[in-house]
């Protein structure tokens, strides 16, 4: 039995891992759990929101970085902005509205004010209460020490020492392009993000989206059953699994000859020499002929790029989403809808409309997913699963082991991509880099103690 995360049981741990193996007792290890939040979530980048999220001066969304409330802003000057939000005379969370457009934010407690520069403008009977000599410039909202963006998308770091934002994406960069900068003027967020809690564990949700498409045909079989999903049970194998870096990874999903039935995943045929205008050869190829694109950006961002529709019309729209831990059992979901800015605007309604019936907060394929991960940390808490190991180089089964399957040097994408997504080979990526972010340090202390 483990009683606490020392050298022995790192060592173990990473043994296990260069095993394929995960002990299941990690999924909702409290200990564990803390040092995810100081080593992961305190030093990779967090997604925040989607630029069309501020189109005007004043416009603002709050955020979270697991525990750190987030004020992102649009300042006058245009220039986007995030801060601690946090008063700083006494803590209080400043603004709890989810988005608005303001001048100033004023705490409720005592009524001091900041602008959108995140300075200290106003106080209540300032110079009565503490004299003319306070200087207003030392008390303005903490500045998030990193923010950058890609693609329209605003991630923000903790550690001002990390490295750059688009060092952190790596090769995720090239798919980026054609999820988010394959159409003029890019993709906007519709609507506002759902939110919702779960009982689940961060974790298995990002792996769910980022390195299992072979749960589709068993967890959805509601959609196989009423004729939405196809029912071959290799459907959701086709295309390829691409390791990414920093434990990132997609999944690009095609038919069974490598190209899609449904050509640039059924978007209108008008908008397809705008694609090629906007992307490069590679990419305008792996688009014409993918289904879906399915992946997540290490820790917590995931997304999905599918080709759904109700009464036979089909449309696509990008999803992405992130998972917020608010312990080692529950998940906040934040979860955009995103569209191409140049699309028609029948087109857009109706791909809002198939969103909100597979992934928004009451979907289908929500539910489906919902159900399996709460049945996950609900048996991941017992005696007996502490000696218990999950498995990741599944040998009885040839597609999941170590070295059954060779990467494809072909493939036109960036990556280290094999030709079928039945394969956790990300998974053992994402476990990889996620054991070195959380043991650093650790084990170097324990070497030392020695």
């Amino acid at each position: 039995m483990r009683n606490t995360l020392d050298k022995k049981t790192l060592s173990v741990l990473q043994q296990k891992i260069s095993e394929g193996l995960m002990p299941q007792w990690v999924v909702t290890d409290p200990e564990i759990h803390q040092v995810e939040i100081e080593k992961i979530f305190g030093h990779t980048w967090q997604f925040l929101a989607h630029e069309s999220e501020l189109k005007e001066a004043g416009s603002y969304v709050t955020r979270w970085i697991v525990n750190d409330p987030v004020l992102l802003v649009r300042t006058n000057s245009g220039e986007l902005k995030a801060f601690l939000n946090s008063c700083t005379h006494r803590g209080v969370h400043l603004c709890t509205a989810d988005f608005g457009k303001k001048k100033t934010f004023t705490c409720p407690y005592h009524g001091w004010s900041f602008n959108l520069e995140g300075e200290l403008i106003g106080i209540v009977a300032g110079d009565k209460v503490y004299g003319e000599e306070m200087d207003k410039s030392e008390w303005g909202l903490r500045p998030i020490p990193r923010l950058e963006s890609y693609r329209g998308m605003i991630f923000a770091n903790l550690d001002k020492n990390a490295m750059s934002l688009e060092d952190y994406l790596g090769d995720m960069k090239f798919y980026f392009d054609i999820l988010l900068g394959r159409s003029d003027g890019g993709m906007e967020v519709r609507g506002v993000p759902q939110r919702w809690v779960a009982n689940a564990n961060w974790k298995a949700l990002q792996e769910n989206f980022s390195a299992d498409p072979y749960h589709v045909q068993t967890n959805h079989r509601s959609t196989v059953e009423m004729g939405i999903s196809p029912s071959d049970p290799l459907y959701a194998s086709y295309g390829h699994q691409v390791i990414l870096g920093h434990g990132h990874g997609i999944n690009v999903i095609t038919g069974a000859n490598g190209r899609s039935k449904f050509p640039f995943q059924a978007t209108p045929e008008s908008m397809w020499p705008m694609f090629e205008r906007n992307l490069s050869p590679e990419q305008y190829d792996l688009l014409s002929r993918t289904t879906v694109f399915v992946g997540g950006v290490f820790p917590n961002l995931s997304f999905v790029s599918p080709v759904h529709g109700t009464e036979g019309h089909l449309h696509n729209y990008l999803n992405f989403r992130v998972w917020r831990p608010l312990g080692p059992d529950k998940v906040e979901i934040w979860c955009w809808f995103m569209i191409d800015k140049a699309a028609p605007e029948d087109y857009k309604e109706a791909a809002y409309r198939g969103y909100i019936g597979s992934f928004g907060s009451s979907g289908t394929l929500e539910m489906d997913d919902t159900e399996t991960w709460a049945r996950i940390v609900q048996a991941s808490k017992g005696i007996m699963s502490r000696d218990k190991e999950l498995n990741y180089n599944n040998v009885s089964n040839y597609l999941m082991g170590f070295g059954r399957v060779e990467p494809d040097e072909n493939f036109p994408g960036r990556g280290i991509a094999y030709p079928t997504t039945y394969l956790d080979a990300i998974s053992r990526s994402l476990h990889e880099y996620w054991f070195e972010l959380i043991s650093k340090d650790l084990l170097d202390a324990g070497e030392e103690a020695k």
